[in-house]
Order: structure tokens, then C-alpha cells, then sequence
């Protein structure tokens, strides 16, 4: 979500005050049904929503129902709120309806109109309305949506270490990190009002040591015993496969590639980790966890890396990737080990140095 959708969406839901119509679109699913959510929770009390919220799939809405729905005033309410799912999939005459009664909407009537994800921006709805675009975090906000959660949400505190934790292992997915937090909150209940380390290693089953990040950082350093340790921890858990695996390595590998290029360029090694961020900032990669953690994990690992070593890496990760989803005959774990190996095998610069 953009700084400016973020800001106006907490203004209007602070002060209660409303535009008459949002066209709420990006990326980001679960960002687009929260905003929906507090919304409405803002603009209609509880008792009133009966009567007065409607949830539409546009698709499947004529011209005529929707002007009826546009027309009918509240019932018992100051407002009425009205939400049009996937309004680009309105038929030609509701469109017209619709773009008609944006030129004047009613003051009673809040609407809520939502874009589907991958679908261009509709700019004519944009212009019209007040436009709330949400598309996926990048990893260096994700722990800061964390604490709003926890804090706002749920009126807890979290530490950062199990920020950083439960970021290892959930990953960027806020439909997961919403349900761990949900669970975490739970956990708690009557014994704390903040969520530490240890809850996050009991609620959601990893401990600091065996996340994918610990992985990546164990093939960075090239420490092939700590690596293959790790790799069935890491598979045992909650929507990770050999084929993710395998995706954040290359991410990490290109990384390398990239810091060992600048280096070679004559950037001091001291200024490397910034440079990652700012090139994490430009690109919006996903790195798994905080981008600083990423950042200083890389810069620490560049010079370790030879340019030869690294394409070897690249070309390994490559047939890893091919043969995880092609293969019927090795299990996961076992091509898993088999890459890291590979990675991890010192060449002529490292094994001289």
C-alpha cells in the first residue's frame, strides 16, 4: 500500500468522515479486505448492518439491481454501505449506471468498489473516486505491519526478535502472518501482554536456528555440515517446498553475484550493505525476512563468493529447480542436499585463501 492510500485510509477512519465512493485495487488481497473491513466497521454500527451493508459480486449484478441498491436510502442509519467486488467485471449497462451515479453519489451511501488482482488500474474509476491502491509489502515493512497489527489489532506489544522470527518463518504472507499473530495472541492470553521469542517457537513450530534464513545464511558462508542439517527442518514446515527453497537461494546467489560485481568494481566492502538496501528498495525483492538482516548476511558473503563459483551456483540452482519439478525419481530432501553440495564446495580462490 502507498504512504498516501495508508494516510487517507487512517484519516477517514479516525475522524469518521467519508468520501461518497473508493476504488480500492493493487496487488494485495489481504490488504484490500482489511481496508473493506475497517471501513465498514468504521461507518456502521454493528446493530445497523443487517439492513444496511450489501456485498456484491459485480459479475453477477444488472443495471437495474444496482441502481436500485444506488437509490435505496438507509434504513435506521446515517449511512449505507455498499461493496462491488471485482467492479471491472461489471456488464456494459451497470457500468454505465455506476460511472452516472459517480458524477453525483449520494451522501448517505458509502461505496466500496475493489479491482481484481492483475488487472490494470481502471483509471476512469480512479479519477472518479478516491483511489486506495495495496500492493504487496515490501520486506522492509512487513515487520512494521507486524507491530501495527499486534498493537493496534490486538492491543499487545511484540519484541523483535520474535519479529524477526516469526518473519523467518511465515515469510511475507499476510493472510499466514494475521492467523500466527491470531494464534499467538491466544497463546498469551492471561499470562502476558507481549509476545516474545519463545511463544512464536511454540505457537508456530520453529526455533531461531532452523528457519529458512538460517539455511541461506549456513550456503552464504559456504558451511556445507550446518546447511545439510538444516534442510529437513526447514522442508517440515508450513507451505515450504524444495521449489521455494531452491527460488530464495537463487535470490541470495544473484545478490552475491551482484555485491562480488560491485566489490570488483572497487566499491569499499564497508559500504556494501547499504548498497543492498538501496538496491532492495529500487527492486521490492523478496528476501524472506527484515532486508537489513539480508542485507548484512550478503555484504559479509560477497568476497567469500568467486565469479566462477557463483555461475556454478547459478547453473546448479537452475538443474535443482528443473529436476524438483520434473523428477520422480530423488526425493526433495535429497536434491536439496545434493545443490547444497554444491553450492557449498570450496573453489581454487576460497580453499587458497
Amino acid at each position: 500500500m502507498s504512504a498516501s492510500s495508508l494516510k487517507t485510509l487512517r484519516d477517514a477512519i479516525k475522524r469518521r468522515s467519508f468520501d461518497g465512493a473508493y476504488f480500492i485495487w493493487g496487488e494485495d488481497d489481504y490488504q484490500k479486505d482489511d481496508a473493506i473491513r475497517q471501513l465498514i466497521e468504521a461507518a456502521l454500527d454493528p446493530g445497523a448492518r443487517d439492513f444496511n451493508l450489501d456485498t456484491r459480486r459485480s459479475a453477477e449484478i444488472d443495471a437495474e439491481t444496482l441502481g436500485v441498491l444506488l437509490s435505496t436510502p438507509p434504513m435506521m442509519a446515517e449511512r449505507r454501505v455498499i461493496v462491488l467486488r471485482d467492479v471491472g467485471a461489471l456488464k456494459k449497462d451497470a457500468r454505465k449506471v455506476l460511472d452516472q451515479y459517480l458524477k453525483s453519489p449520494a451522501p448517505d451511501l458509502l461505496l466500496l468498489m475493489t479491482g481484481a488482482a492483475g488487472s490494470k488500474v481502471d483509471t476512469a474509476l480512479s479519477a472518479s473516486s478516491t483511489s486506495l491502491q495495496f500492493d504487496p509489502l515490501t520486506g522492509d515493512r512487513i515487520p512494521r505491519w507486524i507491530t501495527h497489527r499486534v498493537t493496534s489489532e490486538l492491543g499487545l506489544t511484540i519484541t523483535e526478535p520474535a519479529i524477526e522470527l516469526l518473519q523467518a518463518a511465515v515469510g511475507s504472507d499476510l493472510h499466514q502472518l494475521a492467523g500466527e499473530l491470531d494464534k499467538l495472541a491466544s497463546y498469551i492470553e492471561g499470562q502476558s501482554q507481549e509476545i516474545g521469542e519463545e511463544a512464536v517457537a511454540a505457537v508456530v513450530g520453529v526455533r531461531r536456528g532452523e528457519t529458512q534464513a538460517d539455511l541461506l545464511d549456513a550456503v552464504a558462508d559456504r558451511n556445507a555440515p550446518r546447511a545439510l542439517g538444516l534442510i529437513s527442518h526447514v522442508l517440515a514446515q508450513t507451505k515450504t517446498t524444495g521449489v521455494s527453497i531452491v527460488m530464495a537461494l537463487a535470490t541470495q546467489m544473484l545478490a552475491i553475484s551482484w555485491g562480488r560485481s560491485r566489490l570488483d568494481e572497487g566499491l569499499p566492502r564497508a559500504r556494501l550493505a547499504q548498497e543492498y538496501f538501496d538496491l532492495l528498495k529500487a527492486t521490492g525483492a523478496f528476501t524472506g525476512r527484515p532486508w537489513g538482516s539480508a542485507a548484512a548476511v550478503w555484504a559479509r558473503a560477497a568476497d567469500r563468493w568467486s565469479r566462477e563459483s557463483l555461475d556454478r551456483a547459478l547453473d546448479s540452482l537452475l538443474e535443482a529447480d528443473i529436476a524438483l519439478k520434473e523428477s520422480r525419481v530423488s526425493s526433495e530432501e535429497q536434491l536439496l542436499a545434493t545443490v547444497v553440495l554444491s553450492l557449498c564446495a570450496a573453489d581454487d580462490k576460497s580453499a587458497a585463501a
